[in-house]
């Protein structure tokens, strides 16, 4: 009886943070917003330096990957939101992490295979510390501060103006390519030169 009981209640503390479907956001013009996540350079999943800077102008959607996360299956709903924006100053980049569940222990071919088996191509960088702490990614440290809010789990999704300013966030139960996400980005990409249909 006492073991069944631990694992159910091991099963509910993992199922609480992981049913997160928080929205959050902020006006790029609110008062204390001054971060840039252009002004970061990350590394690829491949270990090559990549200048977020390149691109400034667009409007992205960063996420918190993980290979064996009841979310996974996220991955092609995000292939499928950069497919519909394809031609638009538009992207999604994924930054694969462990920091939840463990869900993320393999490296770079792991990924990748996980990445292929839904069919996802969009940018995927080096696995990094999403929670706060020492050795967070300065790119979370600064999504997360901006926003007052942070992944609780895999597959938290911020959405970033083409000025490189945070202004949503949506925790992972949001699906990425659902109306709710598609008419923040629709409004974002409206006030880009890159909308001109």
């Amino acid at each position: 009886m006492r073991r069944t009981f631990t694992s159910l209640f091991m099963a509910v503390l993992f199922l609480i943070p992981a049913c997160d479907y928080r929205t959050t956001s902020r006006s790029p013009s609110q008062e204390g917003n001054s971060m840039n996540i252009y002004s970061h350079t990350v590394d690829s999943l491949s270990g090559a330096p990549v200048d977020l800077g390149e691109l400034q102008g667009q409007v992205v959607l960063i996420v918190n990957l993980a290979s064996k996360c009841g979310y996974t299956g996220q991955y092609r709903d995000l292939q499928s939101l950069q497919n519909s924006y394809e031609g638009k100053p538009f992207t999604v980049i994924g930054f694969p992490c462990n920091d939840f569940g463990g869900q993320e222990p393999g490296g770079p071919e792991t990924i990748e295979a996980c990445a292929a088996g839904y069919g996802a191509d969009f940018p995927i960088m080096a696995k990094v510390q999403v929670k706060a702490g020492d050795g967070q990614s300065p790119v979370y440290a600064d999504l997360s501060s901006t926003m007052g809010d942070a992944p609780s789990w895999n597959f938290g999704k911020y959405l970033v103006d083409a000025q490189g300013q945070a202004v949503a966030f949506f925790g992972s139960s949001i699906n990425p390519d659902s109306t709710e996400v598609r008419t923040q980005i629709d409004a974002l990409l409206a006030g880009t030169n890159g909308d001109e249909s």
